[in-house]
């Protein structure tokens, strides 16, 4: 009898063994691997029908067959079947890690890529994927609109800017009207360079392309982008106080210990100071604006006597500039340059382009070649623009450009999803700043040489990342949600068109002792060298800021309508 159980028992075994062997031959990833620990990571938008197509699937275990499928949303059948790249090491918990690239698939339609059990989340292809992304971006603008502009989600607020003015000498104080403008980011500060470069942005995307950034959402003959470069526009305006004096900061820090509220519900309305300064780097970005705003006002909307107004201005302030300081170090040290080269050679080439002064010209080029290459983009690194423009002028400059381009790119190439730049506060910005410059120099010598670089850090924004997010909010299907902003916060989370500053390494941000009392979703794809939180708490991941939608802006503004 023992021994008849034990040959049944043994059947037993060689039957499920056959039938495991059976299903590994059938499924052979079953036992490998499941789909809850294989992802793909996409831009979750979509492409153009040109577009250089990638993707990156990570995983917690090495693929042996090693190829990916794209299938119509609903559909069954691959209609684009396609390698996988060598597996490229990781770190955390995700060390597989594969590229894909798909280029060669350009079939308009809506799409999911499967591999391994895994699917991604669908995504586009077309030529008007991009459509409507520019809009949601400017949307924020208005949230962060303040005084009497006409904001949104927010009442109006902040009336009585500014209440003194700090460094201003005895015959200089009193109250000086600074309302308007924009808050910062999800604080109530205003300062003049974010300000400033938020407004070039938005002159310099019309210019760059007037029909991709004229679009006139509320029918009233005026661009959109160029309403609202006019609420930057008129602040700063009030900020120039004549000569080398300018109004560098409204508020102080004492704004972020104030809890969480509304701008007019602000406890501090009537108590704003503000922070007289002024240097080279304010006079050159200054002059850079209003001398764009004045060719603007004048060719495209003719309205010559604004158009007057921001020239004067422009030079009165790069005259003034000779006996300002180098830098200015006023405030309460938030937004302060490190060097004004850049500054004042993109001031003085936007003075000779709307003077044809031959004087501006020659002083635009000594300024590049004594601020060469910075190696970044942000509100404070926009050598890079200032070098696109003198080019057209004087071709050598244009090796500043390419030298910031190159390094981008070795870094691009050197990492798993493309990003162009790494752990510094701020990254989405520096990453959408090198494909602005790829596209500035594609326009600048036609050549294509940072197509890959350009499309690698629009898809890093919008999806394809270690943690699988869109980090502009509502756009994409998984998103930041969470920013670390008053006003979304106070609106159950709704800020369309916000973008997360982005990650930074865990060592850094540990640095800020932030305490995060929620549960983090993507506590399984956070490494040493990247940690994004979505979280409100989180001011240094998550924290939207004018400066990163103005960079926004011309990247996503420059994808729509391309074929």
């Amino acid at each position: 009898m023992i021994r008849n159980l034990f040959r049944n028992l043994l059947q037993k075994v060689e039957f499920n063994i056959n039938i495991c062997l059976i299903f590994l031959v059938i499924c052979p990833f079953a036992f490998i691997y499941s789909s809850d620990n294989v992802f793909i990571r996409l831009n979750q938008v979509g492409f153009l029908p040109g577009d250089i197509k990638t993707a990156v699937i990570i995983t917690t275990g090495e693929i042996s067959r090693g190829e990916f499928s794209i299938f119509e949303e609903q559909g069954k059948s691959a209609v684009f079947t396609g390698p996988l790249g060598p597996v490229l090491k990781g770190e955390g918990r995700f060390k597989f890690n594969y590229k894909i690239d798909f280029s060669g698939f350009s079939k308009p339609g809506k799409y999911v890529i499967r591999c391994g059990g895994a699917k991604s989340l669908p995504f586009l292809i077309g030529s008007g994927v991009y459509q409507g992304i520019t809009d949601s971006l400017l949307a924020f603008f208005r949230v962060q609109r303040c005084g009497y502009t006409a904001p949104f989600l927010h009442g109006i607020c902040h009336i009585a800017d500014a209440t003194s003015l700090i460094g201003a000498k005895p015959q200089q104080a009193g109250k000086f009207d600074l309302t308007g403008g924009w808050h910062d980011a999800g604080d109530y500060v205003k300062f003049f360079n974010t300000t400033a470069f938020s407004t070039y942005m938005m002159l310099f995307s019309f210019e760059f392309d007037p029909v991709k950034f004229g679009f006139d959402s509320n029918h009233n003959g005026v661009a959109d982008i160029l309403e609202e470069a006019k609420v930057g526009l008129d602040w700063l305006l009030r900020a120039h106080l004549g000569g080398e004096r300018f109004v560098i900061q409204v508020q102080d820090l004492r704004d972020h210990e104030q809890g969480w509220r509304l701008p007019e519900e602000d406890k501090l309305t009537f108590d704003r100071p503000a922070f007289l300064g002024g240097g080279k780097n304010t006079a050159g970005i200054y002059s850079a604006v209003m001398a764009l705003a004045s060719r603007i006002w004048k060719n495209s909307l003719h309205y010559d006597e604004f158009a007057d107004k921001c020239l004067k201005e422009a030079l009165n302030a790069y005259a003034a500039s000779g006996k300002m300081p180098d830098l200015d170090k006023s405030g309460t040290g938030m937004y302060l340059d490190s060097k004004f080269q850049g500054k004042m050679a993109l001031g003085a080439i936007e003075l000779y382009e709307s003077t044809k002064n031959a004087s501006y010209l020659n002083e635009s080029i000594q300024f590049a070649e004594e601020a060469k290459s910075d190696y970044w983009w942000s509100w404070g690194d926009m050598n890079s623009v200032a070098d696109y423009k003198i080019a057209k002028y004087e071709p050598g400059i244009k090796n500043y450009l390419f030298n910031n381009l190159k390094n981008f790119n070795e870094i691009k190439n050197k990492s798993i999803f493309g990003e162009a730049a790494s752990d510094n506060w701020g990254l989405n910005t520096a990453l959408m700043g090198a494909a602005f410059q790829a596209a500035l120099w594609k326009k600048l010598t036609g050549s294509s040489s940072f197509d890959s670089l350009m499309t690698f850090q629009r898809d890093y924004i919008l999806g394809k990342n270690p943690w699988g997010v869109s980090f502009i909010y509502n756009i994409g299907k998984v998103f930041a949600r969470n920013f670390h902003s008053q006003v979304g916060f106070l609106n159950k989370g709704y800020l369309p068109g916000a973008v997360a500053a982005g990650p930074v390494s865990r060592k850094k941000l540990e640095g800020y002792k932030i305490k995060i009392t929620e549960g983090d979703p993507f506590k399984e794809f956070q490494t040493d060298s990247a940690v994004y939180q979505d979280s409100r708490q989180d001011y240094v991941t998550n924290e939207p800021s004018i400066s990163t939608n103005a960079t926004a802006l011309f990247l996503f503004g420059y994808f729509s309508g391309k074929p």
